[in-house]
């Protein structure tokens, strides 16, 4: 086998200036992106100092400025009663409502429905076509999760109307589920 002669460049090519123009431009595109990086890291320096100072910021606002000593008597009053509202706001309003939906018939009307957050008892008024729907409703309190001890507290035929309902009045205490 025979040996080979490479020589690079050819002795007859004149690509030496094309050889100096493409280094010029790798170095140009280097620089160039060089010049990119240290923009983008200045960049990212600035946020992050930025984003430093503002959780600074959250800090000193969630320390409170005011001693606990100099709250007044009208200042507690206010907070017990943002905390009775925030109490009653966290009832599970929408387990009990759908409870008292799935227990009324088409034969009871409701006709008002009072809560009563401290005693966590429910007092509902209402008319029912006659006597057994309303024990059938008393019943069907009882037998929901959410409610507990239904009692009808009274009821009276009202005479004047000719289909003659029975308007009644209800307490339950509500449980929490988990």
């Amino acid at each position: 086998m025979r040996s080979l002669k490479l020589r690079f460049p050819y002795a007859g090519q004149q690509a030496r200036s094309i050889d100096y123009i493409l280094l010029g431009i790798g170095c140009l595109v280097f620089v160039v992106c060089f010049y990119q990086l240290r923009l983008i890291m200045e960049e990212i320096a600035h946020w992050d100092a930025r984003i430093h100072r503002l959780e600074q910021q959250q800090q000193h606002k969630k320390t409170p400025r005011a001693p606990i000593a100099r709250i007044t008597q009208e200042t507690q009053q206010e907070l017990k009663q943002a905390r009775e509202i925030l109490r009653q706001i966290n009832l599970p309003w929408e387990a009990l409502f759908d409870s008292l939906e799935y227990a009324v018939s088409k034969e009871i009307a409701l006709l008002s429905v009072q809560p009563n957050v401290a005693n966590r008892t429910i007092r509902i008024s209402g008319e029912a076509r006659n006597l057994v729907a309303l024990t059938d409703f008393v019943e069907a309190m009882e037998r929901e999760d959410v409610f507990e001890n239904a009692h009808l507290l009274n009821y009276k035929v009202k005479q004047e109307n000719p289909y003659r309902p029975i308007a009644f009045s209800l307490t339950t205490t509500w449980i929490d589920l988990p």
